[in-house]
């Protein structure tokens, strides 16, 4: 550990923010996997804990690897991952395993390992989309030699991961609409696509609110959106679950382990986890989980303020505001200020790939502000993006 600590570079806060969030998931997922230990595991409760541990301990290896790679080569990997992602998500989408009705899961060959594309795409589309945008920054107002090039890879993908995941693709289009936003993308083409999106969006939702009862993924869209628009708490039982885990928690907390609604919740170490921490630490809990979102969002713009070149600056920004869009998703339907997405909380619920994805997005972060200590030239920047 010694030997290990001065080859950590980086964002120091960043890292600081990382060992916290990992610890409230450590206590986070050993408390409400509990009740999963007894139905599967005999009562073996160590079993998730060591399970989850070994995922964090892989977590931080990917991270550490991917902050020792220069953040100019992201862009030149970013060409090859985009292309990767199509044919996976396709693949996926006809012959993934399909669990509550969604093909999202496919098995990495070999090694037995289920994963979500999605996660591999989106991570590749913000990377691409940063290298873009960097490149494109002379002609960047112009319709067919930026804008046309930039949106087209975000609609194939995002279409892709639309049918099996709604909330991912929204996520993501968003993201990469900012990002362009940032990046100095004529404002009236965004507005224009912006618009279009926000349209299709009423339509759709109001076709699943005024259609008889679907099947399928269209299906579990519309009874979440009717559900939550209802209030109905006899047919939205996880939500009802997640605000008495909350209403307990009061301003201390329970304290760690004393949980009672890990019992009654689903998914209590995955999409509610921000229900358990607040029952378990209160009010308290709740607004450190906050603040070290919300202080990786302001480092991620110091890093942007101070990047030399116009792609690490991109890809910074595209990256963090990815990971805390989805963290403020994420405790948004855990405090029902929005529908259920089924969204983990980025480092702290319980997974697997979904960890890992996220452990080299956050050294893909920490590479850009490491790089800024050794203020890579222009020439580097501009060598890389092309």
């Amino acid at each position: 550990m010694v030997q290990v600590l001065p080859k950590i570079k980086g964002d120091k806060v960043i890292w600081g923010v990382i060992i916290i969030l990992s610890v409230f998931s450590v206590l986070a997922v050993y408390s409400s996997t509990t009740t999963l230990a007894y139905r599967f595991k005999q009562g073996n409760t160590e079993y998730y804990l060591i399970k989850h541990l070994s995922i964090l301990v892989l977590g931080f290896a990917l991270m550490y690897a991917a902050h020792k790679i220069k953040y100019v080569y992201y862009a030149r990997i970013s060409q090859v991952a985009v292309i990767i992602s199509i044919p996976l998500l396709l693949y996926t989408l006809v012959f993934g395993a399909s669990i509550n009705e969604a093909s999202r899961w496919t098995t990495l060959p070999g090694v037995n390992i289920m994963f979500q594309p999605s996660d591999f795409a989106k991570l590749a589309l913000i990377m691409f989309v940063a290298r873009m945008l960097a490149k494109k920054q002379e002609n960047i107002k112009e319709f067919n030699n930026a804008f046309i090039p930039i949106i087209s890879p975000i609609i194939i993908i995002c279409f892709l991961i639309l049918p099996a995941n709604f909330s991912t693709a929204a996520i993501l289009f968003v993201t990469c609409v900012v990002l362009m936003f940032i990046g100095r993308v004529n404002m009236k083409y965004l507005l224009g696509m912006a618009g279009i999106g926000a349209a299709l969006l009423v339509i759709f939702v109001t076709f699943l609110l005024i259609s008889p009862k679907s099947s399928g993924r269209v299906g579990t869209w519309q009874n979440r959106i009717t559900h939550f628009s209802s209030g109905d708490s006899e047919e939205n039982f996880q939500v009802e679950q997640g605000k008495i885990a909350i209403a307990r928690g009061g301003v201390f907390g329970q304290l760690p382990g004393n949980s009672t609604q890990k019992n009654f919740l689903p998914n209590p170490f995955n999409d509610f986890i921000y229900a358990i921490i607040v029952e378990e630490y209160g009010l308290i809990g709740a607004i450190i989980v906050l603040l070290m979102y919300l202080i990786l969002l302001y480092r991620g713009i110091l890093i942007v303020g101070r990047s030399p070149g116009n792609y690490g600056a991109f890809l910074a920004i595209g990256v963090t505001f990815s990971l805390v869009f989805q963290a403020m998703i994420n405790m948004a339907v855990a405090v029902n200020l929005l529908p259920v997405t089924g969204q983990p909380l980025p480092l702290v619920s319980m997974g697997g790939t979904s960890i890992w994805f996220t452990s080299i997005a956050l050294g893909i972060i920490l590479s850009v502000s490491k790089e800024l200590e050794s203020e890579p030239t222009e020439a580097e920047t501009a060598d890389a993006t092309t």
